[in-house]
C-alpha cells in the first residue's frame, strides 16, 4: 500500500490528451461537412437535418460498418497515419454505392492506447480528406483510451456510414439480364484486405523490410503496402446515374469471384477474362514469396480490379468513358450468361493474368 492518490491519468487514460486531439482535429472534420450537417463535433451525437430527405419519393436508407483490419500495423510500422482513414472510408462508402446509395455521413471509431494529440489528428485528417473525395459528411466520431488492453502505440479504427436512395433506383440482382458486361474498375492496389496474409508472406516468410526498395514496385514495400484505397463513390453513383448499369460489387476480403456472385440471380452466371487486365506487381509479388496458388490468392486479394458493374452491353463504352472522367480506369472483364451448365449464379474465371 502507497499514499499516492490514484488518479485516472495515473491509470493510463489522459481526459488532457483527448481534449487537445479534439482541438487538432476540429479543423479537419470541418472540411468534411455537407450543407445537411447541424452543429460540430463535440456533442453527444451528430445531427443531421433529415428535411433533405423530403425531395425523394421513397427513399431508402442504407448503412455500412467496418474497419481497415491489418494494414494499420503497416501505418504503426511506418508512423504514417493521414492515409488510413481512406482505407476506412473507402470500405464504408464504396459498400453503399453498389445498391446505388449515396453516402451522406459518416462516424468514425479510434482505440488506442495511449491518446497522442497528433497522431489521432493525423487518423482523423485522413478519414476526412477521404470524406470529401467520397461526398460524405464527417458527422462525428469516438476517440478511446485503452491502456492494458492495446499497447501505448497501438490503434485500430473502424467507422459507419449512411446513404440514401431512391427506392426506384436501387440496384441488384433483380435488374441483372444475360448479356450485361462485366465492367471492371482498377484498384489502387492492395487496398485493405488480406494483410495478414500479405504480411505473413512478404514480412515473416520472405523477411523483408518495409524500407526496402523493390524494383519491380518502384518504391518501397513500406510504401507500396500504404498504397490508399481507391474510393469509387462518386464515379459509381455517376456511373448508375447515366447507363443502364444494373447491379455492381465491392470487391473486398472473399476475392473477385465470391464478391461478383452476391449480386447475381440463381439463374445467371458470369466469366471473366483475366487476360483483360494485367495484375499489378505487388499480387505477383504476394503469390511468388509465398507460392501461393493462383485460386487461392483470387480467394483473398483483389488482383487489381476493386469495383465491378454489370452493365447493359450497349452501354459499355459510355460507362468506361464515364469513370475515366473520374480518373478510375475500367476495361470490359466478361459477361453475364445463363447458367446452363454451369453451377447457378456462378462465376467463372478463365485464362491467365496478362503481362
Amino acid at each position: 500500500m502507497t499514499d499516492q492518490k490514484t488518479t485516472y491519468e495515473s491509470a493510463g487514460v489522459s481526459i488532457q490528451a483527448g481534449d487537445a486531439a479534439v482541438e487538432l482535429m476540429k479543423v479537419w472534420v470541418d472540411k468534411a461537412r455537407r450543407p445537411e450537417m447541424i452543429g460540430g463535433i463535440g456533442g453527444f451525437a451528430g445531427l443531421w437535418d433529415a428535411q433533405a430527405l423530403t425531395s425523394y419519393r421513397h427513399p431508402l436508407l442504407a448503412t455500412s460498418a467496418d474497419g481497415v483490419g491489418t494494414k494499420v500495423a503497416i501505418a504503426q510500422a511506418m508512423d504514417k497515419h493521414d492515409t488510413i482513414g481512406f482505407d476506412l472510408v473507402g470500405m464504408l462508402v464504396d459498400d453503399l454505392v453498389v445498391c446505388g446509395a449515396e453516402p451522406l455521413y459518416l462516424t468514425d471509431y479510434i482505440a488506442t492506447g495511449r491518446v497522442i494529440p497528433e497522431r489521432i489528428a493525423s487518423i482523423v485528417k485522413g478519414i476526412a480528406e477521404a470524406c470529401l473525395v467520397a461526398g460524405c459528411a464527417l458527422i462525428g466520431g469516438e476517440t478511446a483510451e485503452h491502456p492494458g488492453l492495446l499497447e501505448p502505440d497501438e490503434y485500430d479504427v473502424a467507422g459507419a456510414t449512411t446513404g440514401v436512395v431512391e427506392a426506384a433506383d436501387l440496384l441488384g440482382p433483380a435488374l441483372v439480364r444475360p448479356g450485361d458486361v462485366v465492367i471492371a474498375m482498377a484498384s489502387s492496389g492492395l487496398h485493405s484486405n488480406g494483410y495478414s496474409l500479405v504480411r505473413h508472406v512478404l514480412l515473416d516468410k520472405a523477411a523483408m523490410s518495409l524500407g526496402q526498395h523493390v524494383d519491380d514496385l518502384g518504391r518501397t514495400l513500406g510504401e507500396e503496402l500504404l498504397e490508399p484505397t481507391m474510393i469509387y463513390a462518386k464515379a459509381c453513383l455517376d456511373l448508375a446515374r447515366t447507363t443502364q448499369t444494373h447491379a455492381m460489387s465491392h470487391i473486398t476480403g472473399g476475392g473477385l469471384a465470391a464478391n461478383l456472385e452476391r449480386v447475381l440471380p440463381l439463374e445467371l452466371t458470369a466469366v471473366i477474362d483475366r487476360s483483360s487486365w494485367v495484375r499489378p506487381a505487388i499480387f505477383d509479388l504476394v503469390q511468388e514469396c509465398g507460392q501461393i496458388e493462383t485460386e487461392d490468392l483470387e480467394q483473398t486479394l483483389n488482383c487489381g480490379v476493386g469495383m465491378v458493374s454489370l452493365t447493359a452491353p450497349e452501354d459499355a463504352d459510355a460507362a468506361i468513358e464515364v469513370l475515366a472522367g473520374h480518373g478510375v480506369r475500367a476495361w470490359v472483364a466478361g459477361e453475364v450468361a445463363a447458367a446452363g451448365g454451369a453451377r447457378p449464379g456462378s462465376v467463372r474465371l478463365i485464362g491467365s493474368p496478362g503481362r
